[in-house]
């Protein structure tokens, strides 16, 4: 393995004068990061961070062990890289399975703790101890492998966040069977594309959920799809709302309802977990497809889910006893992440079915105080999205619980950053920005809590990752912008892309820089050592030949008061090559000023310059986005130049497409 470069250390301790929050001296002193510190006698983070990316073997073995997994064999070694970092195996020697590192020894330790709770979005509540978890996962592994699921057997899940979605994956993960979450919110096109990629026999589907007070007919769209996925042999349905919604399609003897398999007669828990390798594939979990087909990145029992514990362990501070919800769906990454990351810590998980505004702009708020959460996780368009309801909502509810707020999936603009830390925080809680992928199994960068944090940046690498900033040749960069990228392999690294051989992989990550992964988002360090995202790196604006971030652009627009939030687009211009366009969603009371689009752009020329001075402003409704809360660009972009937009699987609020489209009209 290549020598990685090391990073100059950052000065952290300096006094950081714009910082928002700053460590507390028992954070200092009894944090999980700072407890590592102390068991491996190593007297900073920045020399931590050193060794580590010179040692990935050192560190990793470390990490784990403050981690306390259980493992059904201790590893001989950590990693093995004889192939090329582009293909460790970790945990050489070892047997370590997820589900039962989730499961067992909470249940054995702390039978009467509660693992999970959930809420559905018309207010049903389920809760689920330590022990009730393990009985039904061994109950629905059995179930499972009586309906013919057994190790290497494929099984895509369309679920809502379900206590059933956190069931099945474990049985799976239990009977070594590999599954693919699927967005909730997919069309039938989407969730039949993802189908036949991955050559699914089996299919976990819910009869239907809610969502802003209207049924989603889950069981209708996994019909129409499994007309274009012929490898599905076998569809459990897991009942949601049939007995007070009405009938669903049916097709037997195909489809079984979950819960009558599980009552089967003669049906006995399967206790016993067999011992697995830890690289053996257990998720498929497929990338959205805006920028081509769809790629399935695998991942494996020693990586996936033992990177997630890591991240929050030593980045987000999860401990035993503490309240995890992030707003997610399974079919994105965060959905597996915090299943996982949560349950090997001993920590509570916290599902929510629905909208987070919805009957009220306090749902989100109102279901924090009630479950006790201790880290809530949020996407940056969410926040925009709650923040023009004002304080009130979030005021209205006892949110003394928490104790650290996460972000992840875009970049941040400063005001709605400085609203969640102000009023959903207090001006006390620390905001873990995070950011990795899912091909990564969570982050390349953090808000580690050992450091000050500043207002919509990244106060360096997840503990543990070789990260750098670099220019087209590979060499370090510092004060402007350059390819995010990894010098060192790490656990949760994915094996490749599902039915490759190996040469699409190799084309995505490695090959424009040998031996390093180049990960498609361009970033920024500063003197200080504080990381910003400028956007992915396919996604850039070239005006004249400046070469800019829609963020940078974003974020400007959005530094004035009448801006909720924004998406730059680049279109076709005879002079400048390209040129910028800014879609603004407008507070209400700012709607149909005439000046405040003029304005707009005189922000952006006077934080961005002359060159880059918008070809327009426009004000519109709503922008497109995932449910997740990434805008999609490339979509909006479509709309206004009135191309295809591709696959709107994602798509959350189709509406938003229309409007853009009649405004340019």
């Amino acid at each position: 393995m290549a020598s990685p470069a090391s990073s100059p250390a950052p000065m952290f301790g300096r006094d950081v004068p714009d910082a928002a929050w700053r460590p507390s001296p028992e954070q200092l002193r009894e944090s999980r990061a700072a407890r590592l510190l102390r068991e491996l006698d190593v007297p900073d983070l920045e020399r931590l961070q050193a060794r580590a990316v010179a040692d990935p073997g050192w560190f990793w073995d470390a990490a784990v062990d403050d981690l306390d997994l259980a493992w059904q064999r201790r590893p001989r070694h950590t990693v093995d890289v004889r192939d090329g970092i582009e293909w460790a195996r970790w945990w050489v020697g070892g047997a370590f399975n997820h589900a039962r590192a989730s499961v067992d020894p909470w249940a054995e330790t702390d039978p009467d703790g509660e693992a999970l709770a959930w809420e559905g979005e018309d207010g049903a509540v389920r809760r689920l101890t330590r022990r009730e978890l393990r009985d039904e996962v061994d109950r629905a592994a059995a179930m499972l492998a009586r309906n013919g699921v057994g190790e290497g057997t494929r099984v895509a899940i369309l679920l809502p966040m379900l206590p059933e979605t956190v069931v099945a994956v474990l049985a799976l993960g239990k009977l070594r069977a590999v599954f693919t979450p699927i967005f909730s919110g997919y069309a039938a096109p989407a969730v039949a594309t993802r189908l036949d990629a991955f050559r699914a026999t089996h299919l976990i589907v819910a009869d239907g959920f809610l969502r802003r007070g209207q049924v989603v007919p889950l069981k209708e769209v996994a019909e129409a799809a499994l007309d274009a996925a012929p490898t599905v042999e076998r569809v459990l349905v897991v009942r949601r709302l049939v007995g007070r919604r009405g009938a669903i399609p049916w097709h037997a003897p195909r489809d079984a309802w979950w819960d009558e398999e599980l009552a089967a007669e003669g049906l006995e828990p399967l206790r016993d977990t067999p011992a697995t390798d830890p690289e053996t594939a257990y998720m498929v979990i497929y990338t959205s497809g805006t920028t081509g087909v769809p790629k399935g990145t695998v991942h494996v029992h020693g990586g996936f889910p033992i990177k997630a514990a890591e991240d929050l362990a030593h980045t987000f501070d999860l401990r035993a006893g503490d309240a995890l919800f992030w707003f997610t769906d399974l079919g994105w990454m965060m959905g597996p992440w915090a299943i996982s990351g949560a349950l090997l810590l001993g920590a509570r998980l916290v599902l929510y079915e629905g909208a987070p505004d919805w009957p009220g702009p306090d749902r989100l708020w109102a279901l924090t105080g009630r479950h006790r959460v201790t880290h809530l996780g949020v996407s940056p368009t969410l926040i925009r999205a709650l923040l023009v309801h004002g304080e009130e909502p979030v005021r209205a509810h006892d949110l003394s619980s928490l104790r650290v707020l996460g972000s992840t999936g875009e970049p941040w603009n400063p005001e709605p950053w400085w609203w969640y830390f102000r009023v959903v925080g207090r001006g006390r809680l620390p905001i873990v920005n995070y950011s990795g992928g899912t091909e990564i199994s969570g982050g390349i960068l953090g808000c580690t809590l050992l450091r000050p944090i500043r207002p919509a940046s990244f106060n360096g690498p997840c503990i543990g990752m070789a990260a750098d900033v670099v220019d087209a040749s590979g060499a370090p960069v510092r004060g402007s912008v350059g390819e995010l990228v990894l010098r060192a392999p790490w656990p949760g690294m994915t094996r490749g892309f599902w039915g490759d051989d190996g040469e699409r992989y190799l084309d995505t990550y490695w090959r424009r820089l040998p031996g390093t992964w180049v990960h498609g988002d361009w970033a920024l360090i500063d003197r200080d050592g504080y990381w910003y995202l400028l956007g992915r790196s396919d996604d850039t604006l070239k005006v004249a030949g400046k070469r800019v971030g829609p963020a940078e652009v974003e974020t400007a627009a959005c530094a004035h008061p009448a801006v909720v939030e924004a998406a730059a687009i680049g279109v076709p211009d005879e002079l400048k090559g390209e040129s910028v366009v800014v879609l603004v969603v407008l507070r209400p009371d700012a709607a149909g000023d005439a000046n405040v689009t003029r304005e707009i752009s005189e922000r952006v020329v006077s934080e961005l310059g002359r060159p880059l001075r918008p070809a327009a402003v426009i004000a519109v409704p709503e922008l497109p986005r995932t449910r997740s809360g990434k805008i999609m660009r490339r979509v909006a972009r479509a709309a206004y130049l009135g191309t295809d937009p591709g696959d709107l699987s994602a798509l959350e609020n189709p509406p938003a497409v229309e409007a853009i489209r009649s405004v340019k009209g």
